[in-house]
């Protein structure tokens, strides 16, 4: 029989929106009691096997079209912008979601994304050429900042010159994540109103002459007879700029401020490039961009024994889940040459893993090392700043460093 888990005796962690070391002690503290925790709106899960447990539950859905709701905002006035958001692949659900992954999945392998390689080396190499010189740069703002929009323009055969464009677009459209929606709301939806009218504009000209490029790509896809609507290529190459730009650029920045604090290891990287795919790995496993997520009990389910009814929230600390001595041994020691044979999970897991995975590893696989092999004895100058723990994608706000 199982027990509702509003009946349990739990720990309880207030980890929305608190420091990153403190959250992260709160859920060590809490999964030596428990698999689960008590948070002020729900529950949390606190170990790595149930993290990927719930992950993976198709019953368990994104809490993402909750934001509004959970902000208190009545969405009356800007339904139409909130009922996009729930038709986004992000966040919709069931066998429509499932229809979308299966279509566009193979324009997001990791072969698929080789062609772009030599773009991105090209793109770093030219960011690092213009402060190379200085051996001293504010590295968000010179080096992370603008590295993965030019790359994300080059997949969708956007114009390179357009990349302050979708920069701007996405950094107002992610304020979605920054627990201030009631006042970020009309930068949110007139960022995105500029960014849909640019896309179906280009979707109209690729229909007409197609590219070598991912829109061209997702035009072409069809399977037993099924396509693409404008409506869903729009949504996919809006969620494309999205996942790709912010995440990226902010997991760049998290990557160099720690590779800044163990000058060892960023002098192996530099000598042994071959080791930038666990670096990848591990400097995503140690200090995530994105630190965790929402999901909501879509009717009564019953795991583990315990009955979480329909409704109930469930918070996915990812960073924590990454940090499970079950799982991971010296979970708290950095180390970019060990081999780990469990994989990081800040990328998600089970039908909302992140589609762009793949192009995020290679961005940042060939991005580090060109980096290592230029910026010799990096070391951050002064301080790092970094973005308030509110925010959903994370990351330090400034990272002034200097080498040489």
């Amino acid at each position: 029989m199982a027990v509702s888990v509003h009946e349990l005796e739990l720990p309880t962690v207030d980890i929305l929106g608190t420091e990153r070391t403190e959250a992260l002690a709160q859920l060590a503290r809490a999964r030596r009691q428990h698999w689960l925790a008590r948070t002020p709106v729900g529950f949390a899960v606190t170990t790595y096997e149930d993290a990927v447990s719930v992950l993976r539950d198709r019953r368990f859905h994104s809490a993402l079209s909750l934001l509004p709701q959970m902000a208190g905002i009545q969405t009356d006035g800007s339904f139409e912008y909130f009922e996009r958001r729930r038709r986004s692949i992000l966040s919709m659900e069931g066998d429509e979601h499932a229809r979308l992954r299966r279509l566009v999945a193979p324009a997001f392998t990791p072969a698929s994304t080789q062609r772009l390689r030599p773009v991105m080396g090209e793109v770093m190499d030219a960011l690092i050429d213009q402060v190379a010189d200085k051996g001293s740069a504010e590295l968000v703002a010179e080096i992370c900042e603008p590295y993965p929009i030019p790359i994300i323009c080059e997949l969708l055969g956007a114009p390179k010159e357009d990349w302050k464009l979708f920069s701007s677009w996405a950094t107002d459209i992610f304020r979605i994540f920054n627990q201030n929606l009631v006042e970020d709301l009309p930068v949110i939806m007139r960022a995105s109103e500029e960014l849909d009218g640019y896309v179906r504009a280009m979707v109209e000209r690729r229909r007409l002459e197609p590219r070598d490029d991912l829109l061209s790509d997702l035009i072409a896809v069809e399977e037993a007879g099924d396509r693409l609507s404008t409506d869903e290529l729009v949504m996919l190459a809006e969620a494309v700029l999205m996942a790709g730009t912010d995440t990226t650029r902010n997991q760049l920045a998290c990557a160099l401020a720690l590779l800044a604090d163990h000058p060892g290891q960023w002098a192996d990287l530099a000598g042994r490039p071959e080791l930038a795919q666990r670096a990848v790995e591990e400097t995503m496993r140690f200090l995530g961009a994105v630190r965790g997520t929402g999901r909501v009990a879509s009717e009564d389910i019953e795991y583990r024994g315990v009955l979480f009814p329909a409704g109930t929230l469930v918070a996915v600390s990812l960073a924590g889940a990454n940090r499970d001595p079950s799982v991971f041994e010296a979970p708290d020691t950095f180390d970019i040459t060990a081999e780990r044979n469990t994989q990081q999970l800040t990328f998600g897991s089970g039908i909302h893993h992140c589609l762009g995975a793949a192009l995020a590893r290679a961005e940042l696989q060939e991005a580090l090392p060109l980096l290592a092999g230029r910026m010799a004895n990096l070391h951050v100058e002064g301080q790092v700043e970094w973005k308030p723990a509110t925010f959903g994608i994370w990351g330090p706000a400034r990272l002034p460093a200097r080498w040489g």
